[in-house]
């Protein structure tokens, strides 16, 4: 009997645990629900949490530390695998003016911050916490929280206390501020046709007639060599309505149209460089061309990972083209430089014997994919966690930086995913695992936060700590109100890639959701994967910047 009193009054390690799960599982439940669309989604476990520690669930304080920080590596790490491939190629061209205009977004909201904090002398700890949950970045809720513990040596609760007194008025605010705005500037969204391009790798398949004469009678290497741009030939078809395999010794006569994929910013120059455009459809070609079929192949040999394309001289030996290359939601052009990674989908244009062939070669087998590859995750977390103990100076700061437990693992997690497969470093998971990984992650650090702050909840928010909620509400709509409209007057940026922006310089899915559900095409999702993964590393260095400057 006395096992039992002590198992259920926290003094049995599997009483905390049984704790931690069910705040965990009450809270994922509750996550499902939606008001106008609109759902606080996991962090319900947060409340929940909270809840019960007020009620008198009390956790042991080692492993209720464990559970937290352990689970904020898994989460950061998890999210720095996925957004790796594409971290780099989202700061050009195109993506470059979205980041930069996130990036004020996360500046002004550490302007507003710090100007409330100088303002009604609240102190710094708990306008962190409100920061991170008016812009709903739980990461930056977990740098903020090490950070504070490793300069005092002791953990705060008003961090997390800020956090979710500021969360729930942060999502809906990051909805309202576009509709503000649409109603402030009048815009007609139905009548907002955006021309503008946002990511440099997205490409076009066409169909081009051969107009210009100084190209007949020139092979396919030549005529690409000539237009000296990133370009795919795939299949040609002749005066007399016969459908070729394009390959580099194809030549090209007067009549030809030939199917070719390649990126839009360089589609006018082909167009004015081959010929004239053409309608041809797919089921045109398919209907000319009985012997070549099109087929999407899953990178999973692992001698392949990180080979040129060139390399593996595919169209020689095989008879089939490579046109496109779909990696991390990303699709790229498959020229003769680009490597192919595991877990790369590639898209094959040939005849049937050819591309079981190089299917076999490939592998396509999704038995491989299913394998997990641990040893870069533990090794990254490793190296994470040696990174993020390192001091690092800025000047103007009294005291170095570290990136902490949060920074650190996100960092080597984005080095690894984009630059591993080049050192034959296998870091492909599959979404479904990383989603496992990141979920786990966040569910045990967010239970971990309640648990551990909800015994003061109450009692803060009547001794004042409402009126958090209204500074919550300033920091979330005053950065993306300003730069929102700068962004629409200035550049004439339609309202969908506009929802899609402010939606990723919160990095909060809700708001995404909301933004998809209204949108007629995936201008929003574009705009969000473009600004998330700079955003997110910019909102964690910066939480722990602003808990270093007021010590």
């Amino acid at each position: 009997m006395e096992g039992i009193i002590d198992f259920f009054s926290g003094g049995e390690i599997g009483y905390s645990i049984m704790v931690i799960a069910i705040t965990i599982a009450l809270g994922i439940i509750l996550g499902r629900i939606r008001i106008a669309n609109v759902s606080f989604g996991i962090t319900w476990i947060l409340f929940v949490g909270i809840a019960f520690a007020h009620f008198g669930f009390i956790v042991d304080a080692n492993l209720l530390h464990f559970a937290k920080e352990f689970g904020l590596i898994l989460f950061v790490y998890s999210i720095g695998l996925q957004v790796g491939p594409g971290f780099f190629s989202s700061l050009r061209k195109g993506g470059m003016k979205l980041n930069i205009m996130a990036m004020f977004i996360v500046v002004l909201g550490c302007i507003t911050t710090y100007l409330i904090h100088i303002i009604t002398h609240t102190d710094m700890d708990i306008m962190v916490g409100v920061l991170s949950g008016a812009v709903t970045n739980t990461p930056g809720l977990g740098a903020a929280q090490q950070t504070y513990t490793d300069i005092t040596g002791e953990s705060s609760a008003h961090i997390s206390l800020g956090y979710a007194v500021a969360y729930p008025l942060g999502v809906i605010g990051i909805i309202i501020a576009p509709m503000i705005i649409k109603w402030i500037l009048r815009i007609k969204p139905e009548n907002d046709i955006s021309n503008e391009k946002h990511q440099d790798n997205l490409s076009e398949v066409v169909s081009i007639r051969i107009t210009n004469q100084n190209l007949f009678g020139k092979t396919i290497a030549e005529i690409v060599k000539a237009f000296d741009k990133p370009v795919v030939f795939s299949r040609v078809k002749t005066a007399d309505n016969q459908i070729l395999r394009a390959c580099n010794e194809t030549i090209i006569n007067d009549g030809d149209t030939v199917r070719l994929v390649i990126e839009d910013s360089n589609l006018d120059s082909a167009i004015a460089f081959l010929g004239e455009r053409c309608n041809i459809s797919e089921d045109d070609w398919a209907r000319y061309s009985e012997k070549l079929i099109a087929r999407r192949i899953v990178v999973t040999q692992s001698k392949i990972h990180g080979e040129k394309i060139g390399n593996l001289k595919i169209r020689s030996l095989y008879g089939v083209n490579i046109t496109r290359v779909h990696r991390s939601g990303i699709e790229l052009l498959a020229t003769n430089n680009l490597k192919l990674f595991l877990g790369d989908r590639v898209s094959v244009v040939g005849e049937e014997e050819g591309i079981n062939k190089v299917s076999s070669l490939l592998g396509n087998s999704m038995k491989r994919l299913d394998h997990p590859n641990l040893i870069p995750i533990f090794f990254g977390i490793f190296l994470g966690i040696i990174l993020g103990s390192i001091p690092i100076a800025f000047p103007g700061l009294p005291q170095p930086v570290k990136l902490g437990l949060a920074g650190g693992p996100l960092i080597v997690a984005i080095l690894i995913a984009r630059f591993g497969p080049y050192y034959k470093m296998v870091t492909f998971t599959t979404t479904s695992a990383n989603m496992m990984i990141r979920e786990i992650g966040i569910s045990m650090f967010l239970a971990a936060v309640g648990l551990g702050a909800g015994e003061q909840f109450v009692e803060v928010l009547m001794n004042g700590g409402y009126i958090w909620v209204l500074y919550g509400l300033i920091i979330t709509l005053v950065p993306l109100l300003i730069v929102g409209t700068f962004v629409r007057l200035r550049y004439k940026t339609d309202y969908y890639t506009l929802l899609g922006l402010l939606s990723g310089s919160m990095t909060d899915p809700p708001a995404l959701a909301y933004a998809n559900s209204i949108s007629p095409n995936d201008s929003p999702s574009v705009a969000y994967a473009t600004v998330y993964p700079l955003t997110m590393f910019l909102r964690v260095l910066s939480a722990q910047i602003l808990i270093i400057m007021s010590m």
